[in-house]
């Protein structure tokens, strides 16, 4: 078993660059533009619903604290997910991160031999550091550029390395450039993963016969409608280390900031083939609080 590296403390070390007075400090009482601070992704971290971004969770600028929670949805032919979670933002600069990952096999549990709606359950801790830039303001030409750490926990290890995974702990690195083009309303996000996750980690990390970590890529364009509407696409590639076909990702959305603290996230997803049964396309919906 893999242990977790005390990376967020170093992360935050790093990112805390001037001293700051506890009174100075705003709790909850940020001040970003609408939207800025990306919706939570499936694995909790900040970005779109995909798409890990180089946003910092929470509402939060320079000299406060903010903090969003999300709940998320995804309803497929063959299968349920259902993702839940925090994040945590500071100074705009560091942001820590966790999400559960509930997937119901329903029928294909059975069919798989796990027996009817089994579920396959994952803890991610995660950690985000903002290097330079800024989404919205500064140089048009330079994009807010971010490092994290995603470290993932499978809770059912036996079903992970019974389909042939490596290991059920395993630890995810992403660089990610986002930028915000206001004269345009458009919004690029591009991110590398490092990764050996299959299905996220879902099932397992690498594979016993020595697949391992690859980059992949992450990319997503967002055109806003109005202050508080924006609609997108994000594609995610992803790897096949156990050779079961899995696919790469494609997602269609729309979200829309029902208050500065409230948004709702609804996209077609496009995750192809899932443990052998293919086409799974649906719905993904997702809300978000934050402050």
């Amino acid at each position: 078993m893999k242990s977790i590296l005390p990376f967020p403390i170093c992360l935050t070390l790093i990112a805390v660059h001037a001293p700051l007075q506890a009174e100075d400090i705003e709790w909850f009482e940020g001040d970003k533009l609408v939207l800025t601070n990306g919706v939570s992704t499936v694995e909790g971290t900040s970005g779109g619903g995909l798409a890990t971004w180089s946003t910092i969770a929470g509402r939060e600028l320079e000299n406060g604290i903010g903090a969003s929670a999300h709940v998320t949805v995804i309803e497929l032919p063959d299968y349920g997910w259902q993702s839940h979670g925090v994040s945590i933002g500071v100074l705009n600069r560091v942001e820590l991160s966790y999400a559960r990952q509930n997937f119901d096999t329903r029928d294909v549990g059975t069919a798989l031999g796990l027996g009817q709606g089994f579920t396959l359950n994952q803890d991610i801790y995660g950690a985000k550091v903002r290097l330079f830039g800024d989404i919205v303001y500064g140089d048009p030409h330079v994009p807010q550029i971010s490092i994290g750490v995603e470290h993932k926990r499978n809770l059912d290890g036996p079903v992970a390395l019974a389909v042939g995974a490596q290991d059920d702990e395993g630890t995810d690195y992403t660089v990610s450039a986002t930028k915000l083009f206001l004269r345009q309303s458009l919004l690029v996000n591009a991110t590398v993963r490092y990764t050996e996750a299959n299905q996220l980690g879902l099932l397992g990390f690498g594979s016993a016969a020595g697949e391992g970590y690859s980059l992949e890529f992450e990319g997503s364009v967002a055109y806003q409608l109005s202050r508080r509407a924006v609609i997108g696409a994000e594609l995610r590639t992803k790897p096949d280390n156990l050779g079961l076909g899995e696919d790469d990702w494609f997602d269609l959305f729309a979200a829309y900031a029902v208050t500065d603290n409230v948004t709702l996230t609804a996209a077609y997803v496009d995750l192809g083939s899932i443990a052998t049964f293919e086409d799974q396309r649906g719905a993904f919906l997702s809300a978000q609080l934050a402050f």
